[in-house]
């Protein structure tokens, strides 16, 4: 399995030996469940921006109806 060598302070280092210590695991575990939640939550941000493009895109007219005052004003040269 591919690995990673990850530089902490010496501060950085007794906080992770301490919380591992708290929670009965290892500092491995720590910090690979840390990265694993924090890919997680990185993915579900994305997922749910996408969802969110795709349904703006496709209700964009009655967004524009709703909200006239938000509709961005085009540029000088830009078709409306």
């Amino acid at each position: 399995m591919p690995a990673l060598n990850v530089e902490f302070s010496e501060r950085e280092l007794a906080d992770l030996r301490a919380i591992a210590k708290e929670r009965g695991t290892s500092m491995k575990a720590l910090v690979r469940e840390a990265a694993a939640a924090d890919i997680a939550r990185h993915r579900a941000l994305k997922e749910g921006a996408e969802t969110f493009r795709a349904f703006f895109t496709a209700h964009a007219e009655e967004f524009a109806a709703a909200f006239p005052d938000d509709e961005a004003v085009p540029a000088r040269g830009e078709a409306a």
